[in-house]
């Protein structure tokens, strides 16, 4: 069975390439980010609306594991999984080369909530994640 709970797939673009012709390290982080924000709107949540009613989720601690380059013009799929552990919402997130299915990165997101400018649980998003929670 796939733990994977989401997956977008993207395609590099020249400008986020260094001197070196692979992808810079801190696009990596957009391309994870841009993958939550994504799972958001298909569980029914868009980040602006979550400002707009004073609940903001951020990024706690992240970890990433480079494991294998992209380059310009490459396809890669990024994929998901989810868990809960105490306050945190834990992202456990892997990009995949399309080509030859090759891990790119291993990245694990913490993140917590701000409701009303403290940190706090989030009741919106205990309703809205349950259904995708790994255990």
């Amino acid at each position: 069975m796939d733990k994977y709970i989401y997956e977008l797939t993207l395609k590099v673009r020249d400008y986020e390439c260094d001197l070196q012709g692979i992808v810079n390290n801190s696009n990596y982080q957009h391309y994870l980010e841009h993958t939550r924000h994504e799972f958001l709107i298909t569980a029914g949540v868009s980040f602006a609306s979550l400002h707009e009613q004073s609940i903001d989720p951020v990024v706690a601690r992240i970890g990433i594991a480079f494991k294998t380059p992209l380059k310009s013009g490459d396809e890669f799929v990024s994929k998901l999984y989810l868990r809960k552990e105490g306050i945190k919402y834990v992202f456990y997130q892997d990009i995949f080369r399309k080509s030859d299915g090759k891990v790119v990165v291993k990245a694990t997101v913490e993140t917590v909530c701000l409701v009303n400018g403290r940190l706090a649980q989030s009741e919106l998003f205990d309703r809205i994640f349950t259904p995708y929670l790994t255990l």
